[in-house]
């Protein structure tokens, strides 16, 4: 079921960016908005590459992008889930820097320029920048920071790690790829060991991709099946990165000892906030606590982990978050 439309770029012309876009069933005018997202860019046609990779929607949606086929690198597969879709778009990309993009979301172009800018000037490893839930929010402070040591910045801050909130070198993939079967934690294992990887990653606080709130998106599925999956993707990937972090060298580990503390952490979070079920969380900690994740690792990576940690450790502080979590908005 694979299908490949290549656009009229030179083979022998390699772009700058490869912005890879995975959809399925997506409607064409959402999907249209993405792509003209990146179209509006200040970016010769030259320097850049679209792959839109299909999923195996229902119906393809090229006839209904008669226009842009021209700028677009077109695969489609069997259905086989979004990693797979970012994996495939990974063995066609042949751009310098890598920058994911979900179907249903967007580029905001008069800040993602400035992303653009900074890329051309620093030649980073990987470039951060924010996401926001606000289509007409252009206005962001433009300022860049860096550069840091992948390691060293995750051993002393949290990350986010949503892939399409970054830009990165496609030098440091190696071999890594994304781990398939993963409905919603795809990229909490990948983006970690991606920045493990890079020597030069720069942050800006930019406000460059717009990331579309929808009740049909895989996080704001709400059924007692979605949960079940939601928890055992996440506790999977918990136990593979601690595994992967015994592993490491010293700094790594240190590194990667954070993202396992505060991936457990937000898994106890949202144990509370989506089920409200006591019975369950025991039953959770003591399965987290098996596995040496439980009681939480006794350090100081910020006031918030530090006063959950301590709640965490108390009946009385379960009995609290039990009461007060579910009805507060999670600081993202």
């Amino acid at each position: 079921m694979q299908n490949q439309h290549a656009h009229t770029q030179s083979l022998q012309e390699k772009p700058e960016v490869t912005f890879i876009v995975t959809a399925y069933n997506l409607p064409a005018e959402m999907l249209r908005e993405c792509l003209e997202s990146i179209l509006a860019l200040d970016f010769d046609e030259k320097r850049r590459e679209i792959i839109l990779i299909d999923d195996g929607s229902d119906e393809t949606p090229l006839t209904e992008l008669k226009d842009l086929v021209r700028h677009i690198i077109y695969y489609r597969q069997d259905n086989q889930g979004v990693s797979a879709a970012r994996n495939a778009g990974l063995r066609i990309a042949t751009g310098k820097f890598i920058q994911f993009i979900d179907g249903d979301d967007l580029l905001i172009p008069e800040n993602y320029q400035h992303c653009l800018k900074i890329l051309d000037e620093k030649q980073p490893d990987m470039l951060f920048f924010n996401m926001t839930t606000k289509q007409k929010s252009v206005k962001s402070e433009i300022d860049c920071k860096g550069p840091f040591q992948g390691s060293d910045y995750m051993r002393h801050h949290n990350i986010q790690s949503s892939v399409c909130s970054y830009i990165f070198h496609r030098c440091l993939l190696g071999n890594l790829h994304f781990t398939v079967n993963k409905q919603f934690t795809e990229d909490e294992e990948f983006t970690p060991m991606l920045l493990l990887r890079s020597e030069k990653l720069y942050k800006t606080e930019v406000k460059a991709y717009f990331y579309r709130q929808h009740q049909q998106s895989a996080t704001h599925q709400k059924s007692e099946e979605c949960l079940r999956k939601r928890f055992d993707d996440s506790i999977d990937t918990i136990l593979r990165l601690n595994d992967k972090a015994d592993r490491m060298p010293q700094a790594d580990r240190q590194a990667m000892q954070r993202r396992v503390a505060q991936l457990t952490m937000d898994y106890i979070y949202n144990v509370i906030v989506e089920t409200r079920d006591r019975k369950f969380l025991d039953q959770q900690l003591a399965e987290l606590q098996k596995k040496g994740l439980f009681p939480l690792p006794d350090r100081n990576y910020t006031k918030k982990y530090s006063w959950f940690r301590r709640m965490t450790n108390s009946k009385t502080g379960l009995r609290m978050l039990m009461l007060v979590l579910p009805y507060t908005k999670k600081e993202r």
